[in-house]
């Protein structure tokens, strides 16, 4: 790294970015240590292999514990979001939490600090998720004395990711309906948002600036769910549903045990583009060339993906 960025904390390290992003960090040696609280430890599981990588058990986070956590780290990384919950629950995670890791690294006087929002987060966004994303960027930017880096993703794609091999594991029906089939999204694959995060900490001058992480083009959620469909070597017909239709198809998943595929807050954040306007800076300012998904989702998609990564690493190994 071009300036001492050693010592490092990782919020949300245990999650699919955080994998990958911790991975490329202890690849960089130097030193580097990484801190990842957790909850749950058995979590965190795929991270306990990487040597500059401590894992922390953390029952909660309260301001106490961020502010003991952020002590004596040169930079901090909030990567702490989720997909389904109540407004209250998108709040707490997207808008309070920022806040308060913010504060904390006033208190202990850290020198950077990056975060992850959300494409198309905006006060005004019909979605609970994105205005609570919105939230959490406005509290940054107005806690004195700090000058966050912010990374605004499209959905991210990966291995293991729930939303190509979502599509792929479903694509063994003869008819998939799909809600929200015409939202527009840029897709950017994980390992690259990962290097921007990565990129970010190398460069002082990234301080303060708000970049649009995205993929080198816009699909329709339908050309998406029919990719990673025939990546996985099947052809369903993909149908779009009528917005009453998929507002009830919503409702009905919202009941089901467990995490929902869709919810009615996700049906209203697919309302939104999650497309780069072009306004704000993206990968290609932090020199970085954004992979397709076509040239990377055949290794990450559906057990056939599973299976071509494997084979490659067994012909590097041996």
């Amino acid at each position: 790294m071009t300036h001492p960025v050693k010592n490092l904390l990782v919020l949300g390290g245990s999650g699919f970015l955080g994998r990958a992003l911790c991975e490329q960090l202890s690849r960089i040696g130097q030193g580097i240590r990484i801190t990842v609280p957790t909850r749950r430890p058995a979590h965190a599981k795929a991270l306990w292999s990487l040597p500059a990588v401590q894992v922390v058990t953390e029952t909660r986070l309260d301001d106490a514990t961020l502010t003991r956590l952020c002590s004596g780290r040169d930079a901090v990384i909030n990567l702490v979001g989720i997909l389904n919950g109540s407004t209250a629950e998108f709040n707490a995670a997207h808008a309070e939490l920022p806040e308060r890791i913010a504060r904390a690294c006033a208190q202990a006087d850290v020198g950077r600090l990056l975060h992850v929002g959300a494409l198309g987060a905006s006060a005004q966004a019909p979605s609970a998720y994105l205005r609570s994303k919105a939230a959490g960027e406005a509290a940054l930017k107005a806690q004195p004395g700090i000058q966050a880096t912010i990374l605004r993703p499209s959905v991210v794609h990966g291995p293991d990711d729930h939303f190509l091999n979502l599509f792929a594991a479903m694509s063994f029906l003869p008819v998939l309906p799909l809600a929200g089939a015409d939202a527009k999204l840029q897709p950017v694959w994980v390992q690259d948002v990962a290097r921007a995060l990565v990129q970010c900490l190398r460069l002082p001058q990234t301080a303060g600036v708000t970049y649009e992480i995205a993929g080198p083009k816009v699909y329709t959620l339908r050309e998406l769910a029919q990719l990673a469909a025939q990546m996985s070597g099947h052809s369903p017909l993909v149908v779009g549903l009528p917005a009453a239709l998929a507002y009830a198809q919503a409702m009905v998943m919202e009941l089901v045990p467990g995490k929902p595929l869709l919810t009615r807050d996700n049906l209203l954040s697919l309302d939104v583009p999650s497309v780069a306007s072009g306004l704000l800076p993206g990968l290609e300012d932090l020199n970085i060339q954004a992979a397709s998904v076509e040239d990377v989702a055949p290794w990450t998609v559906g057990p056939e993906g599973r299976m071509r990564r494997f084979n490659a690493f067994r012909a590097r190994r041996f």
